[in-house]
């Protein structure tokens, strides 16, 4: 990612970083505020108000009184301070990076692959599982979609940040993490012992399922997406089929730009995919269809969604759903979306704060909601000792039964 040409639909802390957080847009921005003029960033007369003599007074309090003598610099204060600063706005996803976090996170967005291989984002307040990454150790060791996240070694994660979260799962190759679940669906706490390793992110796979239904599976929206969807749409209009099957479960985001264009085989020019909210007077910004548009009205699709879909997936099932292009068959999807800026503060600090929320084209907040199914299929308990897909099943036979 360069000076903001892509957006991420997520946190990354790796593409995702891999323990990585949940998928919201970044851009990187450049500002220094040791070059910007106070009083152009806020209303002076607060600093000086009655109000923050308060911050002053408990600064003083805390330097005579406390019991260790020299406990912090002025430095680690003004961080502490930053910090609850950015809390005060009450979004999971606005943070602080001092020094040592501010360079971890510039290394996940590099390119870090190095953890269990989990998204994680916060939901009604707790920490939970987006989805595991096929193939990770967290995967083999049966971590799930929705699984809440109450201990991470042995630290509680009550009013755990993401990042927070993140800083303490990630870790070199071979070295392991006691991680404490509370597992969807289960009736009590279960211990986890992951050994993090290197982690693969799988992109795409095509299958054919009986009555030559095409089926493309996306795992994630890398950098590659676009081109390898390119590819597997070739495939797909190769086989002679008109009904498609697209599946986006546990897929928990990546690039916009990847989604973008993926909506763009299915729209024609000028309709919307989705759009970015600043909120308030700002002008809100439309990303329209490129107009690739090479299906006709015979295409025939069904789209695979769950709770461990999120953010970009979000934006394409939703872009497909509600320009009639597809149905959702599945359960409803995790329900994230929204856009980060990643400010530099000083050479070596910065601000990640949430700029934007996502827009379907119908208007619908993915921040604030998921995508519904059209058809609800729950996969039951049942359904994973017998290895029964039911929600493949029906979208096959869905498809199936149109002519």
């Amino acid at each position: 990612m360069q000076n903001g040409d892509k957006k991420l639909v997520y946190i990354s802390i790796g593409i995702p970083a891999i323990i990585l957080a949940l998928f919201i847009g970044i851009y990187i921005g450049g500002n220094n505020a040791a070059s910007v003029n106070r009083s152009d960033l806020v209303d002076m007369s607060v600093i000086t108000s009655d109000k923050f003599q308060i911050f002053w007074k408990a600064w003083q309090i805390l330097d005579n009184k406390f019991v260790t003598a020299a406990s912090s610099t002025p430095e680690q204060k003004i961080y502490g301070a930053i910090q609850g600063l950015a809390s005060s706005y009450g979004d999971p996803y606005t943070v602080f990076f001092p020094p040592e976090q501010a360079k971890a996170f510039a290394e996940d967005i590099s390119g870090n692959f190095q953890g269990v291989g989990m998204e994680i984002g916060i939901k009604e307040k707790q920490l939970q599982v987006v989805s595991p990454i096929k193939g990770s150790p967290a995967y083999k060791a049966g971590v799930k979609s929705g699984d809440l996240i109450l201990k991470i070694g042995d630290k509680m994660t009550n009013d755990m940040s993401v990042d927070a979260a993140v800083k303490l799962i990630r870790g070199p190759k071979d070295s392991e993490i006691k991680i404490t679940f509370f597992p969807v669906g289960g009736a009590k706490t279960v211990e986890k012992t992951i050994i993090r390793d290197i982690i693969n992110i799988p992109t795409l796979d095509t299958d054919t399922k009986p009555g030559g239904i095409f089926v493309i599976k996306l795992y994630s929206f890398t950098a590659q997406s676009p081109d390898l969807f390119r590819n597997a749409l070739r495939e797909f209009v190769a086989s002679g089929s008109h009904k498609l099957v697209l599946d986006l479960r546990g897929n928990p985001g990546g690039y916009l730009d990847a989604a973008w264009d993926m909506a763009s085989w299915f729209l024609p020019a000028g309709k919307t995919v989705v759009t970015e909210d600043f909120g308030g007077n700002n002008t809100p910004k439309v990303y329209a269809s490129k107009g690739y548009n090479i299906f006709n009205k015979s295409l025939q699709m069904m789209i695979l969604v769950d709770n461990g879909s999120a953010s970009a997936a979000e934006i394409l099932a939703g872009a497909l759903k509600e320009n009639d292009i597809a149905k959702l068959v599945g359960v409803k999807t995790f329900g994230k979306g929204s856009v980060q800026e990643l400010v530099s503060l000083t050479s070596n600090t910065s601000l990640k704060v949430t700029i934007a929320r996502w827009l379907t084209p119908s208007g619908h907040n993915l921040s604030h909601d998921g995508l519904e199914p059209d058809y609800k299929v729950e996969i039951t308990d049942k359904d994973i000792v017998a290895k029964n897909d039911s929600q493949m099943k029906k979208a096959v036979d869905l498809l199936s039964a149109l002519p």
